[in-house]
């Protein structure tokens, strides 16, 4: 059996016998969703939580002052951010932005396909927290959310970080980087699903890591996963032989209301103040 076939099947054995070690959700992210599941809390409350990780309260000023919260006057402290927020979207807001933590290695070769795969994260999250701001406009009754679109888009790709750290035992797979590329592709939606499951989250959670690239899950009703995939083929992580076509399916479904959407200045924009969010 070659190396990579091997590879292969100790992943699939794994995640059969529920044993392939899973990441973590960050602390810091855990106790801002446990304090946010505490219907006694406050907002002074939230933001002395957050206070706690330098990196995530920068992150989340950024948000306030973000085109997508729609103010024009600046926030300059984390209270005032939070405030802005609000304990609803703080908890999946916050969650997406410890994401980043999980997506490091001390292996020179591992972090920078971490890097690679954390890039492509951000680019696909912010098409498609752009494109649902394009559609709440317009459809403003409906189950969607920003703050689920934020964490939904950024954990979308989760299911990579086990397949390379179980590569990282193994390093000659990388000289072969099309076998990387065909287990993530193979394994990358079941071990998103499991570590979804394992971390609690909801199941709309839990169908985005485990279904976004699964051709013959459709959602009939507009999900979340539709935005993700519509990012995703923009981005080029999701690989489809005719791009007009693949995107002629969400025009029809009424999310995308035309191709010309992609060379609006508005939306190329809206975009970019997404990417610099995240930054």
């Amino acid at each position: 059996m070659s190396t990579e076939n091997a590879l292969l099947t100790i992943l699939i054995d794994r995640i059969n016998n529920d044993t392939l070690v899973l990441p973590t959700l960050p602390e810091v992210a855990i106790k801002v969703r446990q304090a946010a599941d505490n219907n006694d809390v406050n907002l002074m409350q939230m933001a002395d939580v957050i206070a706690h990780d330098p990196a995530l309260t920068a992150r989340m000023i950024k948000v306030a002052n973000s085109a997508i919260m729609g103010r024009s006057v600046k926030v300059s402290n984390l209270h005032q951010a939070v405030t802005r927020i609000g304990l609803r979207q703080i908890k999946n807001i916050a969650t997406a932005m410890a994401m980043e933590q999980l997506f490091v290695s001390n292996n020179e070769l591992i972090k920078g396909y971490m890097g690679k795969a954390w890039q492509k994260t951000l680019i696909v999250a912010s098409h498609s927290i752009a494109l649902m701001e394009f559609y709440l406009k317009n459809n403003k009754q409906n189950s969607l959310n920003r703050d689920s679109i934020t964490l939904a888009s950024l954990i979308y790709n989760i299911g990579v970080l086990p397949i390379l750290t179980e590569a990282e035992r193994h390093p000659e797979v990388f000289a072969n980087p099309s076998f990387l590329a065909h287990a993530i592709q193979k394994l990358n939606g079941k071990i998103g699903g499991s570590i979804m499951k394992a971390w609690e989250f909801p199941d709309e959670f839990v169908d985005v890591a485990q279904n976004w690239a699964d051709a013959s899950h459709r959602p009939e009703q507009v999900s979340y996963i539709d935005f993700i995939r519509i990012g995703a083929i923009l981005e080029g992580t999701l690989q489809v032989s005719d791009k007009s076509a693949a995107l002629q399916v969400y025009i029809n479904k009424g999310i995308i209301p035309s191709m010309q959407l992609f060379t609006s200045d508005e939306y190329h924009a809206m975009v970019d103040d997404i990417k610099e969010m995240f930054c």
